[in-house]
């Protein structure tokens, strides 16, 4: 069924929660992008301002961590909270004539520090709580919330911050994160998942009450919880003691290591962040304003082109239930993602621009869904959020592609700056699919533990 997973009660809180925070996402980048570029006109600023949105994939493994450790409910509250608190001082800064670039460039950085752990917390509570069967339409809808949002919020921030100024806008972005907030308390508590390299306790009598009783027949609702594991006789064993929290992180960078498709999907994701999304995302302000001569108007279609195709590939995705083989879907659209963006570099129409930009953002989010979804299923829940926070590590890489290209393209031009990044991303794509062939290409079975 298409919208199965919306049968769990978690879900149907979660997903207008991520919505919520998505607009507010996609409307704060595009608004803040904006003012920098036409305050301070340097594109090496504008790469900057990008760049400290990510300071925190840093510690997205130690996120990952603490979600497998306290719960992503708990971080999810957490980090919303402090989104909130953000963009409230943002918004009394706009509203008190005190805004500048330096102030936007400092509260990036403080944003930074923790919304790129936003996604892991996402899909680690969809790993939790979503059956194997219904997972690629869960991560589709979740992908579609991204999507939607870069849509609808990129012309609704262009516009509003038009006809409002940046401070009515961000009374908007507020409420938001407001609303947000509240419905993530709605989203389910996670039981705590096993460490399987930790010691096992002795097996708790028969007469032990259940730390997990079951909610009234009313409240419950399908979903996948981890099994505790098996002792050497067959026995359920009691819930592991904690260790370390730079144990736990060593042995899910090792769980990594040691599985070839999960290794794969790191190196590919890292490169894609590297050297794909500065193109379709962070540079697409100089783009509008240097390139195509256009307005905040201007620069919100574009967004929305390239959003709007992502979020009709998120619903076919969602529609047919994704590939049977979603690692060679990731390879084949991450190679036909790179010839696009190479073709957008050189095309000087804005109306062909916007039509590149489209079929690129399909084949992007067919990529990025089926990475996801082979991450998921490859992956087993008692290191599920430690994957995921490894994941987002990659996302590191935006960054770097950022300044770097920022510097390209003061130095050797827009043009031969765009024809690099996918020169490079495309050569490594194929190389990554050639040494890992065999694991990328061959369907992947869920693990369970």
């Amino acid at each position: 069924m298409i919208l199965a997973a919306f049968r769990v009660r978690s879900f149907r809180f979660q997903w207008p929660a991520d919505l919520l925070t998505s607009w507010a996402f996609e409307m704060e980048t595009l608004i803040l992008g904006w003012y920098v570029m036409v305050q301070t006109g340097s594109v090496l600023l504008l790469t900057l301002f990008g760049s400290l949105q990510f300071l925190g994939t840093l510690a997205a493994p130690m996120f990952g961590v603490l979600g497998d450790r306290v719960g992503a409910r708990l971080m999810l509250c957490a980090m919303r909270t402090i989104y909130m608190i953000l963009a409230a001082l943002l918004m009394l800064l706009a509203f008190t004539g005190l805004l500048a670039p330096a102030w936007v460039l400092a509260l990036a950085g403080l944003n930074g520090l923790v919304r790129p752990n936003d996604l892991v917390m996402r899909n680690t509570l969809i790993g939790e709580t979503i059956p194997p069967d219904h997972l690629m339409g869960a991560v589709g809808m979740s992908r579609a919330t991204m999507d939607s949002a870069r849509v609808g919020g990129a012309l609704a921030g262009a516009g509003l911050s038009t006809l409002l100024g940046i401070g009515g806008t961000y009374v908007f972005v507020t409420i938001f994160y407001v609303a947000s907030l509240a419905l993530t308390f709605g989203v389910a508590r996670a039981r705590p998942v096993p460490d399987p390299s930790a010691p096992y306790p002795p097996t708790p009598s028969p007469s032990t009450p259940s730390p997990y009783p079951l909610p009234p027949t009313g409240e419950r609702e399908e979903r996948v919880s981890p099994s505790p594991p098996l002792g050497g006789e067959g026995r359920v064993r009691g819930l592991p003691l904690r260790g370390s929290r730079w144990r736990e992180l060593k042995d899910g960078i090792a769980h990594i290591l040691t599985r070839p498709r999960l290794l794969a999907l790191m190196w590919l994701a890292f490169l894609i962040n590297l050297t794909a999304y500065p193109v379709s995302g962070g540079l697409l302000p100089y783009v509008a304003r240097q390139i195509y001569q256009v307005d905040a108007t201007g620069l919100g279609s574009l967004v929305a082109s390239f959003s709007f195709g992502a979020l009709l590939a998120s619903i076919a995705m969602v529609m047919t239930g994704g590939p049977r083989h979603p690692g060679r879907f990731t390879l084949v659209f991450t190679v036909l993602w790179y010839v696009l963006l190479a073709a957008f570099g050189h095309v000087q129409s804005m109306q062909a621009g916007l039509l590149v930009l489209f079929v690129a953002g399909f084949a992007q989010s067919v990529a990025m869904i089926s990475m996801t979804a082979t991450l998921l299923v490859a992956t087993g829940g008692a290191f599920r959020a430690r994957v995921m926070g490894v994941r987002m590590l990659a996302v590191y890489g935006l960054p770097i592609g950022l300044i770097a290209s920022g510097a390209l393209i003061e130095r050797i031009g827009y043009p031969l700056t765009i024809t690099a990044l996918a020169a490079v991303g495309l050569a490594f794509t194929v190389l990554i699919g050639i040494k890992w062939r065999a694991a990328m290409w061959r369907r992947a079975r869920p693990v369970t533990a």
